[in-house]
């Protein structure tokens, strides 16, 4: 039985293809893209971003290819965290809730209990530094532990800005882009508060990139991730803020304004049809002029010298009139 066999689409893949070629999951592309590890290209008109066949090739061609770069992409949680930077479970929440250890990614389990993920390299990079040896041994340092005990957690925050950091990679040089990457993490009254033109924020939300999807639309698990993706803290905010208001500024002064609508178009006369009332018909449609007709000849008496009618029908008329009585 004959198959038929894919050939490559021209010099750039689809990011499934090239999945598939670098032996990676969808996922673990998608992140190692976030991270820079694989470079795209911009694709024709809207079909999103692009691998070269050269940048397929260079990752290929590497010695510890397939399993260097899926062990780059490799997340994992608290626990086998703990177990990479041999320490305990416990310490590893505190390092990564007074922000020295960044999440990558979180997803919500079935408790709806907040899971984050670390890349398991700079796990092993952060163990590996020297400087780095007292917080992973003895006495928890002292402005570690004043941090936790004010209830401080800067995982949600870190994966935010680290989340900007991925989408301003993936806008590229198209400063729209960059301002809805950072608009999309601000609460919609701070945007509105900073672009105030109705057309420049309708752009900001065509160019709105897509964030992850956790539980249906409104339910609980996808409010909590809402809240998690928005930026709550006031200087976090107002960090954000001034760089949405930045990159709109420069976005405006690159000779690219935002699209505006066009102007709406000249009301036309409704076309009302033939089964349309009379009145309708009158309010919608001009009544034609009435047809110019040849002017009438003038009447002019008969004159009292004017021949009788003779002939047959003068014969019947005179027969036809009775006589007076």
């Amino acid at each position: 039985m004959s198959r038929t066999i894919a050939q490559p689409d021209g010099p750039s893949c689809a990011p499934s293809r090239a999945a598939r070629e670098l032996d990676l999951k969808r996922g673990e592309f998608d992140l190692a893209v976030n991270l820079g590890l694989i470079r795209t290209v911009p694709g024709e008109g809207a079909g999103g971003r692009r691998v070269s066949r050269a940048e397929i090739d260079r990752l290929r061609a590497e010695d510890t290819f397939p399993d260097g770069l899926r062990e780059r992409v490799r997340t994992v949680g608290t626990k086998e965290g703990a177990e990479l930077m041999d320490v305990p479970a416990s310490r590893f929440t505190n390092l990564a809730r007074f922000g020295l250890l960044v999440p990558v990614r979180f997803y919500l389990n079935r408790y709806r209990t907040v899971v984050w993920l670390y890349p398991a390299y700079e796990l092993r990079q952060f163990a590996a530094e020297e400087s780095n040896a007292r917080l992973l041994t003895g006495r928890t340092p002292e402005e570690v532990r004043e941090g936790l005990k004010a209830g401080l957690d800067r995982r949600p925050r870190n994966w935010r800005g680290r989340q900007t950091g991925f989408l301003r990679r993936q806008a590229g040089d198209d400063l729209w882009a960059q301002a809805a990457a950072i608009a999309c993490l601000l609460d919609p009254a701070d945007v509105t508060d900073v672009v105030e033109d109705p057309s420049e924020r309708a752009h900001l939300l065509r160019c709105r990139p897509r964030l992850p999807v956790h539980g249906a639309p409104g339910s609980p698990a996808a409010e909590l991730a809402g809240q998690l993706m928005t930026a709550s803290e006031p200087d976090e905010v107002a960090w954000l803020r001034a760089d949405l208001a930045h990159t709109t500024e420069l976005a405006r002064g690159n000779r690219r304004p935002a699209p505006r609508p066009g102007p709406a178009p000249a009301p036309q006369p409704t076309q009302v049809g033939l089964t349309t009332s009379p009145s309708l018909w009158a309010l919608s449609t001009p009544a034609p002029a009435p047809p110019s007709l040849p002017p009438a000849p003038a009447a002019h008496p008969p004159s009292p010298s004017a021949p009788v009618r003779t002939g047959l029908l003068g014969l019947l008329r005179r027969r036809g009139r009775r006589p007076d009585r």
